[in-house]
């Protein structure tokens, strides 16, 4: 049975397998109308989302499938304690193959551990979301037209951001990317995850912007904060509007996995550098190729 619980489960031959998928998904998408006809995908979904619940679903039903689950722990047995092992052994009665999102780390990976169909992280507190990073490679490839030989800055919150997390992985192991690190003292990247070519850790944006291929903003989440006094401090440490741009590469990229706050200002969205809604489309497809390919690895 395969699982997508970390994006590094998967080979970059996979990983590229996946893209190339999707790729063809985007310019034949009448091949694969009925794909999962008769395959159900279940979406549980203990933590708030809207681009990823809403990716997987219409995913599915492009797929020919159909889709069941929860968008609210509270509305399922969740509320009278069932634990997420035993949430998922009753839902594999149900469902080929389900997407989980949970707030905390290492729930989806627990449900591997006892499911019978294929499990999908779909975010697992600040830990990994390995479909956000998909949907990343794939909006970089398209965008760019390469996955390697390019230099790229996250900024913002690092420390929380399970979408840096996993990203950094994955591009670790593609060649000559150069990662730029950019946020404040609170929100430095985990030690754990700097791994790949890692060549500049800075504390501001303009000082690296003009060598960046591809800028991934992230919003300093809240949610993740025990000390909210912290929050405060830390909430507006990055702003990008269109006078900052004036000093980056006509052909760079911004990428953003939403929602933002006011890290992006609304100004920007009309500049053709700035991706993140393109990305939204592209997690769709990304999406559908990893639920036709996870159901034709696990023989489902």
């Amino acid at each position: 049975m395969r699982h997508l619980i970390d994006i590094m489960d998967f080979t970059t031959a996979e990983i590229d397998e996946l893209i190339t998928t999707a790729l063809d998904i985007i310019e034949n998408p009448d091949k694969y109308r009925d794909v999962c006809r008769n395959k159900k995908l279940a979406t549980l979904f203990y933590e708030p989302s809207t681009r990823t619940r809403l990716s997987f679903t219409a995913a599915m039903m492009e797929l020919g499938g159909q889709v069941l689950g929860f968008s609210d722990a509270k509305s399922s047995s969740v509320s009278k304690g069932e634990s997420v092992q035993d949430t998922v052994r009753v839902v594999e009665n149900f469902a080929d193959i389900i997407a989980m999102r949970h707030h905390t780390e290492g729930a989806p990976l627990e449900a591997s551990q006892v499911a019978h169909v294929p499990i999908i992280n779909a975010g697992d507190g600040s830990h990994a979301h390995p479909t956000q990073t998909l949907t990343d490679l794939l909006t970089i490839s398209r965008e760019i037209g390469r996955l390697n030989n390019f230099t790229i800055g996250f900024c913002g919150d690092l420390k929380f951001g399970r979408t840096v997390h996993s990203l950094i992985q994955a591009l670790s192991r593609y060649e000559n990317i150069k990662v730029i690190l950019i946020a404040p003292n609170e929100l430095k990247l985990p030690s754990q995850y700097k791994i790949g070519n890692i060549i500049k850790d800075v504390e501001t944006i303009e000082e690296v912007l003009p060598e960046l291929d591809v800028l991934y903003m992230t919003r300093v989440q809240q949610e993740r904060f025990l000390d909210q006094d912290e929050f405060e401090k830390v909430k507006d440490s990055f702003v990008i509007n269109l006078h900052k741009l004036q000093t980056a590469k006509p052909t760079m990229r911004i990428l953003h996995p939403l929602p933002r706050v006011n890290e992006i200002l609304a100004e920007v969205d009309s500049d053709p550098r700035a991706a993140y809604f393109r990305q939204v489309g592209n997690g769709k497809f990304i999406r559908m190729a990893l639920i036709y390919k996870l159901l034709l690895w696990s023989n489902k």
